[in-house]
């Protein structure tokens, strides 16, 4: 990517895109090309197509989607699965027509099996059943993946996607009803400390396992696909160390500084048991996360409380 390239990050505000954001001005890009949800509805195929033809970008990161916990994949299964599969379809098609130089997909560790070995890597798709709670989401991702490398087998286009693991950082979704585990915490121990709460209450029992990248280290690896790396199968970006929701939980309150008490309700459900990505063949390319766990949940609790306490 020269410096003056036609760069579309889809979904440049949100957590994902505008780490890819800041990372493609860091590296010197000037001629980055975003566009709101106001400005343009990625579910609509017209103006999609009328996009395109207007600004023609060279080169596509598709961080845009529609996200959530356990509790909005599970309320609201039919929006996960058509809103992604629209947006992807929509911008993978008018890409191709287009004459997109290269486009990067970013998908979710959530597409592999609810029991697939630990660690997950790429060769574990398909091999056995969704984990129930956020399987719509998980569909669409793995149809975007498919669609990759199909237009590329069909017509030699030059589509890659990479699959991170659970991502946290700036522009984080602090929704109560549609946030992820990290921010969710992040948000309710915040608002416990500043009412006093003797306690939480958290869902599920605790034990699951789970890593978590920072998006910025996320966006170095999409650059850094993007610039090096060109092949139909997918790629994992993963952290390769994992927490249980418990040590979370308790990390979470220290950075915080809630003292109440953590009270799991294991009525809810847990999820996948444990989600821990296999990143050897990015680390064997050369690249490797910076971001440690607790520097990055500091750093997020403190653009929480400047932008949103």
């Amino acid at each position: 990517m020269t410096p003056d390239a036609r760069i579309y990050v889809a979904g440049h505000r949100g957590l994902a895109g505008s780490a890819i954001w800041r990372a493609l001005e860091v590296a010197g890009h000037t001629n980055l090309i975003g566009r709101t949800h106001a400005e343009l509805e990625l579910l609509d195929t017209l103006a999609v197509e009328k996009f395109f033809e207007a600004e023609t970008p060279e080169y596509i990161f598709i961080a845009a989607a529609r996200v959530g916990g356990i509790k909005a994949n599970s309320t609201l299964p039919a929006q996960f699965l058509f809103e992604n599969l629209r947006i992807q379809n929509n911008l993978i098609d008018a890409a191709h027509r287009h004459g997109t130089k290269k486009l990067l997909f970013l998908g979710s560790s959530c597409i592999y099996p609810k029991l697939a070995p630990q660690p997950m890597a790429e060769a574990h798709l398909l091999t056995g059943p969704l984990e129930p709670t956020n399987e719509w989401y998980a569909i669409a991702k793995i149809a975007g993946i498919k669609m990759c490398q199909a237009y590329r087998r069909q017509y030699g286009s030059d589509f890659i996607a990479a699959m991170p693991t659970n991502l946290y950082g700036p522009n984080d979704n602090y929704d109560p009803e549609g946030s992820h585990v990290l921010p969710a915490m992040i948000r309710r121990f915040h608002e416990a400390k500043a009412n006093d709460a003797e306690s939480v209450s958290c869902w599920g029992s605790g034990t699951p396992l789970r890593e978590f990248l920072h998006s910025d280290d996320l966006a170095s690896a999409c650059v850094f696909l993007m610039e090096n790396y060109s092949e139909e199968e997918f790629i994992n970006v993963g952290l390769g160390t994992e927490v249980s929701i418990r040590e979370l939980s308790e990390l979470v309150t220290e950075v915080v500084g809630y003292q109440g008490n953590l009270d799991w309700d294991t009525s809810q459900p847990d999820g996948t048991p444990r989600k821990l990505m296999d990143g050897s063949r990015l680390e064997a390319m050369g690249w490797k996360p910076k971001t440690e766990l607790r520097e990055g949940i500091t750093a997020a609790y403190a653009e929480f409380q400047e932008k949103y306490a």
